[in-house]
């Protein structure tokens, strides 16, 4: 018995694309889970899958609504793949929350659909915490499994090997790759120091995303939310002179100019947050 539930698998796709994003690990800022559900916003319901043994309640609560005195709703952490046509080409959008059990089952089935569905291509997106400036465009990590699958702008890295807790997108990933079907992931690499939703890297996502297929998603109010974040970034660090450092070595490090210490620039930037932390502002906001 699959995870996942469906009324019908469309007959009409054309060389999909899966796309998938979950919230929590590998997603800083929530900025792919953003991209993700943007992207699937204006999508087709495909297939859902069993929230009651993917998710641990006790660990990722639902949400409860409480109007006057009543309970009215409760809104369950889900997973859901829609379909979505873009400049012509289909894709087929993974997202939701991450889930806490079951990931390889998971994996087998998200594979299934892949096969059933003729999907050409697997592209996961999430976001990372970086020693990188909000001054600057939001670099952007890539992944792939083969040679020849990413594009000359796109920079495969980090190079060595780089080993760090796995999120349950890329135990999907995996066993995607293990049938064959080629793959490619992109990381929006999120200034650190940044709390709560960033829209550069959501519109970095969806740009990078649009080059590598050959379309273009527009991105709306993105543009002027990021605008507003920038403005607002901008002042809070103009306030404070130590953090204005801290953003020159940043800036300088990015243009190759200078190599920053880690342990340097984490001891600074906690001592920011600390410090305004203590004064009620916790990290720099975003908007």
């Amino acid at each position: 018995m699959t995870l996942y539930r469906t009324d019908g698998l469309p007959s009409d796709l054309v060389a999909p694309v899966l796309v998938a994003a979950f919230d929590g690990w590998v997603d800083a800022a929530g900025a792919a889970s953003a991209a993700a559900e943007r992207l699937a916003s204006e999508g087709v319901l495909v297939a859902t899958f069993d929230a009651d043994v993917l998710f641990d309640y006790r660990s990722r609560r639902p949400i409860l609504d409480i109007i006057d005195g009543t309970l009215t709703e409760i809104v369950w952490p889900a997973v859901a793949l829609h379909r979505v046509r873009v400049g012509g080409r289909d894709l087929l959008v993974l997202h939701g929350a991450e889930p806490d059990f079951r990931w390889k089952e998971l994996g087998r089935d998200v594979l299934d659909l892949c096969l059933r569905m003729g999907v050409i291509q697997f592209v996961s997106i999430g976001a990372i915490p970086a020693a990188v400036p909000h001054t600057r465009p939001v670099p952007i990590l890539a992944n792939a499994s083969a040679p020849g699958l990413l594009h000359e702008a796109e920079t495969q890295g980090p190079p060595g090997l780089l080993r760090v807790p796995s999120a349950c997108l890329s135990a999907i990933e995996l066993a995607v790759i293990g049938s064959g079907i080629p793959s490619a992931g992109f990381y929006a690499q999120v200034p650190q120091y940044v709390g709560g939703p960033y829209a550069p890297a959501t519109i970095a996502l969806l740009q990078h995303l649009g080059q590598h297929l050959s379309v273009s998603f527009p991105v709306g109010d993105l543009e002027e939310e990021a605008e507003a974040q920038r403005r607002r970034l901008d002042l809070a660090v103009e306030a404070d002179e130590d953090i204005r450092e801290v953003i020159g070595r940043l800036e300088a490090a990015h243009g190759g100019q200078e190599s920053l210490s880690g342990e340097d620039l984490a001891a600074e930037i906690e001592r920011f947050l600390r410090a305004e932390g203590s004064e009620g502002g916790g990290t720099i906001p975003p908007a």
